[in-house]
């Protein structure tokens, strides 16, 4: 068996997680589920100092887009967020045994070339599971918020995001625009291909740096191409 890749993470750079259900089963039942996950991670992302700039919560797992300020700070926040949701879901839902799939999964994001496709890929999993025809239709995840203008303790936008205008309305028109166009599905396959592997998801210039500033061999990675979504 081959060793695990090591998780690659470095402070200051946009991370992809995805955290899944055990055996794909639900991970959320009641309305309360999803409010108890959230405030963990409020809690714990403030304490580890983890950004949190976009998340859904889907039936049976979970995508988060987010910046750590320190090299074990998302793995420490998750393993927390982890462990207490557990023990409240088996308290309130009366039961017990594994239920997250193992690790949870992640890579880092090239905020220059694929920082608005990860946005849109985490907020658009409603509308492609067929759970709603709108991303705004859905009520756990961050789309109201960067989209819409919805006040938020948990979510915080990257600096690139508030670069689209100081003024927030104008803010939250532009990101609509860039989310309705400009994405392909080869950018979703990237992304979805990333996290799986653990690869870093952008440009070659982008693998190339991560290799030199955490001293590993990313092979040839994921082809990414050099342009940015705007």
């Amino acid at each position: 068996m081959m060793p695990r890749m090591k998780r690659l993470c470095i402070p200051g750079y946009p991370m992809h997680i995805v955290q899944r259900g055990n055996n794909r089963l639900p991970c959320f039942h009641r309305n309360q589920d999803y409010v108890m996950y959230l405030n963990s991670l409020a809690e714990m992302s403030t304490k580890y100092e983890v950004d949190i700039h976009a998340f859904v919560l889907m039936t049976n797992h979970v995508h988060l887009l987010v910046t750590p300020t320190t090299i074990d700070g998302a793995s420490r926040m998750m393993q927390q967020v982890g462990r207490k949701y557990v023990q409240l879901f088996n308290k309130y839902n009366q039961r017990s045994g594994t239920f997250w799939e193992g690790r949870f999964r992640s890579t880092l994001i090239d905020s220059e070339t694929y920082l608005f496709a990860c946005y849109r890929y985490i907020e658009l999993n409603p509308v492609r599971a067929h759970m709603v025809n709108v991303p705004d239709d859905y009520r756990w995840s961050s789309y109201r918020v960067n989209a819409l203008g919805s006040k938020s303790a948990l979510v915080k936008p990257r600096q690139e995001l508030l670069q689209l205008s100081k003024d927030p309305n104008l803010r939250s028109e532009r990101y609509r625009r860039i989310f309705s166009s400009g994405t392909t599905e080869d950018d979703f396959d990237a992304i979805r291909f990333g996290t799986n592997k653990g690869l870093p998801v952008g440009s070659t210039q982008f693998r190339e740096k991560i290799e030199v500033t955490l001293d590993v061999s990313l092979g040839s990675g994921i082809p990414g191409r050099p342009r940015t979504v705007r």
